[in-house]
């Protein structure tokens, strides 16, 4: 009586005449054969790499469920433009920007104005400085709240954590939908690579960073790049002693987490400068 040598885990038996040994390799270099005359086909079960995405959406390999229940998670995000915009707005807070710091609380308010006609906008507050200090507020509805909050905090000596922003903002954007990601900075002292796979997990979500870089340090041009490029997001430059440029650029940036690409669109073939600048690298 014959009798089949023990089958891989990735192995099926299918009822059928073969003539012939049916061989197969498995994944970790065995083979197994069925016997000449056998009833019986050996055929694979296609390979597969699974992911699994833990509690913070860190990918790594592991169940196929919890990637499922993530990409439930994502498909049930509503749409950019619907209801209500939500707005990441990220500064560095370290010691040599206090100066921009104040100019960006005396003009957050443009992004509050532009959204109104799409039903308002509510941003969160999130700032580093310090001894790896990095701190979130709540979303806040109205200009005069998140000014309030900004007043209260002062920029102190340390290095960048652009890291921990991607990664705070890609929690948030997880667990309910968030319009766009906004950092404003002029330094990078971190490994690009990290960033770069955090950006494209931002992307994955759908949520586009919109990268607004003061002066012209080459570092930070060439990550804020990449996480702008990654993210599918926009990037740009300012100078604090023309406020205006970012004031426009903080706007056109509200307007699309408000109104999605169709806003910003409108706002383009309206000959808004910043509008058409961020557009045209979407």
């Amino acid at each position: 009586m014959a009798h089949l040598v023990p089958l891989s885990p990735r192995a099926v038996l299918l009822s059928r005449n073969h003539a012939k040994p049916a061989i197969l390799r498995s994944g970790a270099g065995r083979t197994c054969a069925a016997p000449r005359g056998s009833q019986f086909t050996i055929r694979p079960r296609p390979m597969t790499r699974r992911f699994a995405v833990t509690d913070r959406h860190e990918l790594s390999t592991g169940k196929s469920a919890e990637i499922d229940a993530f990409l439930r998670e994502v498909g049930g995000l509503a749409p950019v433009g619907a209801g209500r915009g939500r707005l990441i707005f990220a500064l560095d807070a370290t010691m040599s920007r206090q100066p921009t710091w104040d100019l960006a609380q005396s003009i957050q308010g443009r992004m509050f104005a532009a959204t109104r006609a799409q039903g308002g906008l509510e941003v969160q507050l999130v700032y580093f400085r310090g001894a790896g200090e990095c701190r979130a507020s709540r979303f806040m509805s109205g200009g005069a709240g998140l000014q309030s909050a900004m007043a209260k905090i002062d920029c102190r000596e340390g290095r960048t954590q652009i890291a921990k922003v991607l990664r705070h903002a890609r929690a948030e954007s997880a667990a309910q939908r968030v319009g766009a990601l906004v950092f404003v900075g002029d330094a990078c002292e971190e490994p690009l690579g990290e960033l770069s796979r955090l950006a494209g997990e931002l992307g994955l979500l759908g949520l586009k960073a919109f990268m607004f870089q003061e002066g012209w340090d080459f570092m930070a041009r060439l990550a804020f790049r990449e996480i702008a490029r990654v993210s599918g997001g926009a990037y740009a430059t300012f100078d604090r002693n023309a406020p205006q440029k970012l004031a426009e650029l903080l706007a056109a940036a509200a307007a699309y987490a408000a109104g999605g690409v169709k806003e910003l669109e409108r706002r383009a073939r309206e000959g808004e400068a910043a509008a058409q600048l961020l557009l045209s690298q979407f």
